[in-house]
């Protein structure tokens, strides 16, 4: 089978795992690593295809990362071997000879896309041929002026007009006095005469300047109407197009059940995304389904150049996306004994809150990691439902502010509306000092520093973050380096806003530390706990207006 591939290093130690990856959060089994590397050493050495990943050459401006994964099989005999897929096209193609096909090649030549887009392209050549004759910008620019020029006339005789009745209003209250009721009545049927008269000009004035314009009007309105034809005639192919590639984009899964992304996003609240089905994972399950190949495990990684936009590491694992292949994913995992959310799993221990301090307005606490500042859709434990059981008279929303569920340290918990509001007004005019401590995996260059990277939800990859320089929200943070370990970073960070993930991006970002925190699954790679505490506080007490502070050391 050409696309399978056995293993030509040794996994006779590696056992099967129990269950299949949970795609969306996973540690790579150590079979889905041999394969990894395998794949990986292929790229290193291939000579198949010519891609500039920007490895030797980051700084290159043609150079693209690509995300690439594997999926490890059992063959109709028991033996084990694997996949490998590559997410969107790889050196203009989507298909390659090492690697599993798309679901629906929509590049195939003489195809309904193909041809569709050629008569795409021949619509925009004639939009662009007509809406760029010089007959026609000769005529637009005409009518424009001519249009200006009549409007101008037109405004102007309306001044006078009112002008007009302005005097003649003027005339009116300075005679009225010298004048008999009689005369007075004649008085105002004249004015009203001439208003009358007036208005019945301006509309006949109107007619006349828009004859003037008709014929201009007439040769512009005949170009406009084949560009309106065209654009709604490139409208309806474009949306039909894109229907038909969704009906051809379709998915089986153990059960061998067919379904294409409208049947399997018509049950979800999002439109189907662009891209969809064309990363790694919904190929490489389709490929094995197709072929009565037995998944076993998978794993996803990035090779290159990182994005502008996300945190991409050359050679980190990732999970799968969740904008576009969540939806997919559920349907194609049907029926496979998949691992539960570790995320779920680690959740469910037995976390002990400390209370560090408290008293009859505020509580302040040290969070344990891996869990909720506040309930989830799925998880209900949180900091908050345990404070409202521990304090069930207290009024208000209790929580002050959040750390990431990762993320241990000091929260403020206030037991009263107004203790909760001075607090936060605290927050918002960033009068509050806080200090994190992190274990960075690497060796930084410099000492300290301030980093300004905005940042936006990454709604493919929630509840990843991103850098947008257009929409994101600002985020600034200042760092200063404490000590390093053995080859690792410690260092504080004062946070000067707030946003989501804010350290965990400014820590990770190429742009920013380029340097993850040790153990963090989103950004870095995943080990026994994310090394991110917040260790230090400093604020005015909501009732003695007088300033403490508190400082609970790191495990690390």
């Amino acid at each position: 089978m050409y696309k399978l591939h056995y293993f030509s290093s040794d996994i006779s130690n590696c056992e099967l795992p129990k269950q299949f990856t949970f795609p969306f959060n996973y540690t790579p089994h150590p079979l889905a690593k041999v394969a990894t590397e395998e794949l990986q050493n292929y790229l290193e050495t291939q000579k198949d295809f010519n891609h500039d990943f920007g490895i030797d050459n980051p700084n290159s401006q043609n150079a693209l990362g690509k995300m690439f994964g594997v999926l490890v099989v059992k063959d109709c005999d028991g033996k084990l071997g694997y996949l490998a897929a590559f997410s969107g096209k790889l050196a203009e193609s989507t298909q390659h000879s090492f690697f599993v096909p798309p679901i629906y090649d929509i590049l195939v030549k003489d195809g309904f896309y193909r041809t569709t887009e050629n008569e795409l392209n021949k619509i925009n050549k004639e939009i662009e041929s007509i809406e760029n004759n010089s007959k026609y910008i000769n005529i637009k620019r005409n009518f424009e002026l001519q249009y200006q020029k009549h409007n101008s006339l037109l405004a102007t005789e309306k001044q006078h007009i009112k002008t007009r009745q302005k005097t003649r209003k003027q005339t009116y209250k300075a005679l009225q006095q010298s004048l008999s009721e009689e005369e007075i009545t004649s008085y105002q049927n004249k004015l009203n005469q001439l208003k009358i008269n007036e208005s019945f000009y301006l509309r006949e004035y109107e007619v006349y300047l828009n004859d003037k314009l008709y014929p201009l009007k007439t040769e512009l309105d005949s170009f406009k109407s084949r560009i309106e034809f065209l654009k709604k005639e490139r409208a309806q192919k474009s949306a039909w197009v894109q229907q038909e590639i969704f009906k051809n984009y379709s998915f089986l899964n153990t059960s061998s059940e067919e379904k294409n992304l409208l049947d399997i996003f018509s049950n979800t609240k999002q439109n189907i995304p662009a891209g969809a089905g064309d990363c790694s994972a919904p190929k490489l399950l389709q490929y094995a389904f197709l072929n009565n190949l037995t998944p076993i495990c998978m794993a996803e990684f990035w090779w290159g150049k990182p994005l502008i936009s996300s945190v991409r590491k050359h050679g980190y694992f990732y999970p799968a996306c969740v904008g576009k292949c969540k939806p997919i994913l559920s349907h194609m995992l049907e029926g496979l004994h998949v691992e539960e959310n570790p995320i779920y799993v680690e959740l469910k221990a037995a976390k002990e809150i400390e209370i560090i301090y408290e008293d009859d307005t505020l509580a302040v606490i040290n969070k344990p990691v891996d869990l909720l500042s506040v309930s989830g859709t799925e998880i209900e434990d949180s900091v908050y439902t345990r404070m409202k059981k521990r304090y069930p008279n207290a009024t208000g929303p209790l929580i002050v502010h959040r750390l990431d569920m990762s993320t241990s340290g000091i929260l403020l918990i206030a037991k009263t509306k107004e203790a909760h509001h001075f607090l936060q007004d605290q927050f918002k005019d960033k009068t509050i000092q806080k200090r994190y401590v992190a274990l960075l995996d690497g060796v930084l260059s410099e000492k300290k520093g301030e980093i300004s990277l905005p940042l936006k939800v990454d709604f493919h990859y929630r509840p990843k973050q991103m850098v947008c320089f257009d929409k994101g929200k600002k985020a600034l943070t200042k760092w200063k380096t404490v000590e390093v370990i053995n080859g690792k970073t410690k260092v504080y960070f004062y946070p000067i806003t707030g946003r989501t993930h804010q350290l965990r991006m400014h820590a990770a970002h190429h742009l920013g530390l380029n340097t993850p925190i040790v153990g963090d699954d989103l950004y870095g790679k995943k080990t026994n706990r994310l090394h991110l505490h917040a260790e230090y506080i400093a604020f005015i007490h909501p009732k003695t207006k007088k300033q403490i502070e508190f400082m609970v050391k790191s495990e690390f």
